[in-house]
């Protein structure tokens, strides 16, 4: 049954377990780190609805939000945007939220997530979202400027007197969303004169994280969620993304890219025909088991010097994940296929590296080329004891949300370059455990694996295409999708993208680039993720 809603008021589930900040990757350009998936078009049609007043008169001071602000109402010619200021007393934070009005409304509200460190844009609608015709919202959680900064993403989370500021933590984990939604919501419904008929939710990365951590914190807040790449796991994985150039400082060997480009060439080729198909996709991606020792004094492409036994412990180390001594994993690796560069750089990646210096060690002068291995451990532990019921976003209790008919739909690429596929997936499989086995959970949330994809989108696999448009469709005509639409972006080649549990297995005939050959069958891995499930 198709959910009708009017605005609510706010609602704040503020309990520690479930926190929640959002995740990072898609940031920096120069590694492909898209911000955030754009909205797509609309796959059913909903009656127009005309403003109930021009732009440059409405008025939105009978909105009734607490502690909100109305800073500016502009007509921008095909839309009107609104912007807003929402605060939470008695702190002097500053939650900005845009909310942008189309003229040919479909009677349907999408809110766009962000990207890294940042919450979102409110200051630039989604082009996208608005062609289509839907009144679109973003906003900053509040800390704007400094999302996409590369010498302090993150910094928001110290006060000037090294206290962390919990606020403004708290509203890039969940309050600035839900924030948003409550009043975007609300500002539509004056414009318009009426609610939205549906409620979206689309994101990539922290996107993706914010659609999940609303589905948990907010269960009816949103009809519908597409979640992809996900940063859940946000407490594990932000240690994690520093254990390769940790390896590498500690042992003084610092691997030039060409001999982390040549393990990857090999790792692929492989594994590479595991699925029936030579392709340089790694479509049996769980089955991928390379050793890089194998390459020891061999020299790649563009070397001069051989990888040596100390280069292939290290890279070894990086597809394994933390080990603490051997006792256990701390956290996945990346996939073979997955490059290394944007990770397993000599500086560190910043984010990591900022998760460590203000959430942790409340020090922006912290060095962390100074840890050890039991001290990178131990922060390993602190991360996870301070900020998994803070930022995790793993609960897989999605009762709520189920009981009232929302759907999601998300996907991770196995060459996720910047967020550890395996983590989503285990996600996944928790609330396949949770909610009771495969088909009850596929009901109402469809997870979908892109093999040789990497961060939101790219890499040599096929990248889904229609994943707004699949939500909408079974959100509002009952049907629910058993395949992604998947191109490869560098040739345009077509394939079916599987839903978890099952394989792209190709037919034998015809033309092995169209996805008309091709058909999603049962994956003999079964519904566990291979080997222990890490953990402190």
């Amino acid at each position: 049954m198709i959910r009708r809603r009017t605005c609510p008021g706010p609602r704040f589930r503020v309990g520690l377990a479930a926190l929640l900040v959002g995740a990072l990757a898609s940031v920096v350009a120069t590694s492909g780190l898209g911000a955030v998936a754009s909205a797509a078009t609309s796959a059913a049609a909903v009656s127009l609805a005309a403003p109930a007043v021009p732009c440059a008169s409405a008025s939105f001071s009978g909105l009734n939000l607490p502690n909100t602000t109305v800073n500016s109402v502009t007509d921008q010619g095909t839309y009107c945007a609104v912007k807003l200021t929402v605060n939470n007393p008695p702190s002097n934070d500053a939650v900005r939220v845009g909310v942008f009005l189309p003229d040919n409304w479909n009677g349907r509200f999408q809110a766009v997530g962000g990207g890294g460190y940042s919450g979102g844009d409110p200051d630039n609608p989604s082009v996208a979202a608005l062609n289509a015709g839907y009144a679109t919202a973003a906003t900053d959680t509040g800390h704007p400027g400094q999302g996409f900064n590369p010498a302090t993403p993150g910094d928001f989370a110290l006060n000037a007197d090294g206290t962390l500021n919990w606020q403004l933590i708290n509203d890039f984990a969940f309050l600035g969303i839900h924030e948003m939604t409550t009043t975007a919501k609300a500002v539509i419904g004056t414009y318009y004169a009426q609610a939205p008929q549906y409620s979206y939710f689309n994101g990539c990365s922290t996107g993706g994280r914010q659609g999940l951590m609303e589905a948990q914190r907010y269960p009816t807040d949103y009809d519908g969620i597409a979640s992809t790449s996900p940063a859940v796991n946000w407490d594990r994985f932000m240690m994690a993304q520093l254990w390769g150039s940790l390896q590498q400082n500690l042992a003084g060997d610092v691997i030039p890219t060409c001999k982390l480009n040549f393990a990857n060439q090999q790792a692929v080729a492989a594994c590479d025909g595991l699925d029936g198909v030579t392709d340089a996709v790694v479509g049996a991606w769980h089955d991928c088991s390379f050793d890089a020792r194998t390459l020891i004094g061999q020299t790649g492409p563009g070397c001069t010097d051989p990888v040596t036994a100390t280069d292939a412990d290290i890279i070894n180390k990086i597809w394994a994940g933390p080990n603490d001594h051997g006792k256990h994993y701390l956290w996945y690796g990346l996939l073979p296929g997955a490059d290394f560069g944007p990770l397993n750089g000599s500086n560190g990646f910043v984010f990591s590296v900022n998760h460590i210096k203000y959430w942790l060690e409340q020090n922006p002068g912290f060095d962390w080329k100074t840890l050890t291995l039991d001290q990178y451990f131990d922060l390993f532990r602190r991360s996870v004891d301070q900020y998994r019921s803070v930022i995790g976003t793993d609960d897989p209790d999605l009762t709520a949300f189920r009981n009232a008919g929302g759907k999601i739909v998300g996907w991770v690429g196995t060459t996720d370059q910047l967020i550890y596929p395996q983590g989503s997936i285990q996600y996944y499989v928790d609330v396949m455990h949770r909610m009771g086995g495969l088909t009850k959970t596929r009901d109402f949330y469809r997870f979908f694996v892109a093999p040789g994809v990497n961060h939101c989108f790219g890499g040599v696999g096929a990248t889904p295409v229609n994943t707004f448009d699949a939500l909408v469709d079974w959100v509002e005509h009952g049907n629910a999708p058993d395949t992604l639409a998947g191109v490869r972006i560098a040739t345009g080649a077509t394939r079916p993208v599987c839903l978890y549990g099952e394989k792209a297995v190709y037919s034998g005939t015809g033309d092995v680039n169209s996805a008309a050959n091709w058909s999603c069958q049962p994956d003999d891995q079964g519904f566990t993720m291979s080997g222990p499930k890490p953990g402190p």
